[in-house]
């Protein structure tokens, strides 16, 4: 199985992804950014959103398959994926592999995005990176929160507002998972 949880920077993936493992210790944490980050080190990123390259969505999906397949755990996956047509690909080989997807979507309004953002240290030590930083997620916040309409029709939004405690509580009832916590 595995959990893709889904949403814009800033609406609390990664926050939800640690409060599901603390709860689900089985479960394989899977950032499909470390992909982006080894094909940076191999290949120019033209537009430079590795999400672009058609070999970084592929690897994806197939790493992420092979790690259900291989060790027979549930997969975690926090990551921002809204391109309608990159979310078709990705989930469709999962799919095609024979793999129960969950995907979930955290919906937070722009302003809590915005200051959540702001709030984050991006690249320390470096503040025009760092500003680079924020300006590129914030950028993506307008995409993102117009993709909700976009979304595979299994898509299950919640509130990204609530404390992790709350949203791991409705991921973990909505899979079935026999987590504790």
């Amino acid at each position: 199985m595995i959990v893709w949880i889904n949403g814009a920077f800033g609406s609390g993936k990664t926050t939800l992804t640690e409060e599901l493992r603390g709860r689900w210790p089985e479960a394989l944490l899977y950032d499909p950014e470390m992909v982006g980050f080894v094909l940076r080190e191999i290949v120019e990123v033209p537009t430079g959103d590795f999400q672009d390259l058609r070999l970084w969505r592929r690897q994806v999906a197939d790493l992420a398959v092979g790690l259900v397949e291989e060790y027979r755990r549930p997969v975690l996956v926090p990551m921002t994926l809204v391109h309608p047509g990159y979310v078709a690909e990705v989930f469709g080989r999962v799919r095609d592999a024979g793999i129960e997807l969950h995907h979930f979507f955290l919906t937070v309004s722009r302003e809590v995005l915005e200051q959540r953002i702001d709030g984050r240290t991006h690249a320390p030590g470096d503040p025009v990176r760092e500003e680079q930083v924020r300006r590129w997620c914030k950028d993506r916040i307008a995409p993102c929160l117009a993709a909700a309409d976009t979304l595979p029709p299994d898509t299950v939004f919640l509130d990204g507002e609530s404390p992790p405690r709350d949203l791991a509580e409705q991921v973990l009832a909505r899979i079935g998972a026999g987590a504790t916590g």
